[in-house]
C-alpha cells in the first residue's frame, strides 16, 4: 500500500499537467493580399479552447506606424471547430488596419492570455508573425480618399418656408454610408458659398455602421448646412460630387447629389390683416402708451414693495421696542395708586366689602403702613368719619347698617384731604423721603 501511494504521489504532477486544457490561436489577414492605401485590411484573431472559457480574453495593443488601427470591440464571434479529431470552442476578434502610406506593413508577433476551464490559472499564448504590402490608388493624389466596397450618398432639402422669401432659410443635409470604410475616414463634402446667401455650416455627426448582428460593417457621416437668404432673386446650390475607390478592385468611382434651385420673393413676412389699419380706423396711432396715473401708480407700488423688502428688519425691531413699551406703561399702571384707587372703590362697592384694594392705596399714595398712621394728618372731621366706620364696622359691636355707603361716600374727602396733606409736607421742607 505504501508503495503505491508513493507511486501515484510521484505521478500525480503528470497527472496534472495531462489534465489542463489546450489552448491555440490563429492569426489571418483579410485580404491576404492586394491591399491599397486607404481601404481596409482586418487582422482576425481566433482564439480556441477544449473546454470553455471563464473570463473575457486579455488582448495586445496593435501599433503600425503609417497605419490607422482600429482595435476590436467587446463582441465576439463564437466559434466551434474541429483540430485534430477534437472539439475546440474560440471567439474570434478583428483589428481593422487602414494603411495611410504606400509600403510593406510588418505585424509582430502578439501575445494573448485566455483563461480556460479547468486550468491552474491563466495561460499565455502567442500568435505568428504576419505582414502586408499596400499599393497606391491611381490618380488618388494627395487628398483624403475613400476606399470601400459601396457608398451609398443621400440629400435632403428642408426649407422653413414655402415659397421661399427674403429672410427665410433652407437647411441641406448628406449623409454618406460607406460599407468596408472607417467613418473617421469619410471625407467632409463641400458646401459652396453662393452670393446673397449666408452659409452656416453644421457640426458633422461620424458613426460606424451596423451590419445588424451586433458588429460593423463600415461608416457613416451626416453633414448639413443652413443658407439664409439675404436678397431676394433665384439661386442655385451647386452639385456635390464624391469620389472613392473600389477595395478589391483599385478602380475609381464618383458618386454625386443633384443641384438645388431657389427662388426667393422680395419683403419679409406679411400678417394676414394689417394692425396698423385696425388701430388707424379706431383713431388711435399704431403706438402702445401708458396712462400718466398708471405709471405714477406702478412706481408707488414698486417703492412700497421695495420699501416692505428692504425695511423689514427695521419693521420687526420697532414693533419689539412698541412691545415692550407697552408691557412697561401696563406695569407701571398696576403698580400706580390710581390703580389701587380704582381696585378700593370696586372692592367696597361689592357684597361683602372688602379692604385689601383700600390698604393698597393707602400705602402707595403716602407710603402708610396702618389707617390709624394714615389719619394722623387728615383734619379731625375726615379723620372721625373714616375711623366711626371702621368702629361700627370691625368693633366690639359692629353694625352693618349704612357703614358701607357712609364710606363710600367719605372716600372722595379722604383722598382729597390725603393730596392737600401730601402737598403741604413735600413744601415745608422740600425732601424726599428716606429710604427705609
Amino acid at each position: 500500500m505504501k508503495r503505491l501511494v508513493c507511486l501515484l504521489l510521484l505521478c500525480l504532477p503528470w497527472l496534472v499537467q495531462a489534465a489542463e486544457p489546450e489552448v491555440r490561436v490563429q492569426q489571418r489577414l483579410v485580404p491576404a493580399d492586394g491591399a491599397v492605401v486607404g481601404g481596409i485590411v482586418t487582422l482576425e484573431v481566433d482564439l480556441l479552447v477544449d473546454t470553455w472559457f471563464t473570463a473575457a480574453p486579455v488582448l495586445p495593443k496593435l501599433d503600425l506606424p503609417g497605419a490607422l488601427v482600429r482595435p476590436p470591440t467587446g463582441e465576439a464571434q463564437h466559434l466551434t471547430e474541429q483540430h485534430d479529431g477534437k472539439t475546440f470552442f474560440g471567439l474570434r476578434y478583428t483589428y481593422q488596419i487602414t494603411p495611410q502610406t504606400a509600403r510593406r506593413f510588418d505585424i509582430p508577433v502578439l501575445e494573448f492570455q485566455v483563461q480556460p476551464g479547468q486550468a491552474s490559472g491563466p495561460v499565455k499564448i502567442k500568435g505568428q508573425p504576419l505582414s502586408f504590402a499596400a499599393k497606391a490608388l491611381v490618380g488618388a493624389g494627395d487628398e483624403q480618399r475613400l476606399v470601400a466596397s459601396s457608398v451609398k450618398l443621400t440629400q435632403d432639402i428642408q426649407r422653413s418656408h414655402e415659397p421661399l422669401r427674403q429672410g427665410d432659410s433652407i437647411t441641406r443635409r448628406l449623409r454618406v454610408e460607406a460599407e468596408g470604410a472607417q467613418a473617421m475616414l469619410i471625407p467632409p463634402p463641400v458646401f459652396a458659398e453662393v452670393k446673397g446667401l449666408k452659409r452656416y455650416v453644421q457640426t458633422p455627426k461620424v458613426q460606424p455602421l451596423s451590419d445588424g448582428r451586433g458588429g460593423t460593417n463600415g461608416g457613416a457621416r451626416d453633414d448639413s448646412v443652413t443658407y439664409v437668404i439675404g436678397d431676394a432673386g433665384t439661386f442655385e446650390l451647386p452639385a456635390i460630387k464624391l469620389k472613392w475607390w473600389d477595395a478589391t478592385t483599385g478602380e475609381a468611382h464618383s458618386i454625386s447629389v443633384p443641384a438645388v434651385k431657389l427662388e426667393a420673393a422680395k419683403g419679409a413676412y406679411q400678417a394676414p390683416f394689417s394692425i396698423n389699419e385696425d388701430l388707424r380706423a379706431l383713431g388711435q396711432k399704431a403706438q402702445v402708451r401708458v396712462s400718466g396715473h398708471w405709471l405714477l401708480l406702478a412706481v408707488l407700488v414698486s417703492l412700497v414693495a421695495g420699501l416692505a423688502y428692504f425695511g423689514r428688519p427695521w419693521a420687526r425691531a420697532a414693533l419689539v421696542g412698541w412691545r415692550r413699551w407697552r408691557a412697561a406703561r401696563q406695569r407701571a399702571w398696576l403698580d400706580s395708586a390710581e390703580h389701587a384707587w380704582q381696585l378700593a372703590r370696586q372692592q367696597l362697592a361689592a357684597r361683602p366689602a372688602q379692604l385689601g384694594g383700600l390698604y393698597l392705596w393707602v400705602r402707595r399714595s403716602n407710603g402708610s403702613r396702618t389707617l390709624s398712621e394714615f389719619s394722623q394728618p387728615l383734619p379731625d372731621r375726615i379723620a372721625n368719619r373714616l375711623l366711626a366706620y371702621f368702629k361700627a364696622r370691625y368693633g366690639s359691636e359692629p353694625s352693618d347698617n349704612q357703614a358701607a355707603s357712609d364710606l363710600s361716600q367719605v372716600l372722595p374727602d379722604v383722598r382729597r384731604a390725603a393730596a392737600e396733606t401730601s402737598k403741604k409736607g413735600r413744601a415745608s421742607h422740600g425732601l424726599k423721603p428716606l429710604r427705609p
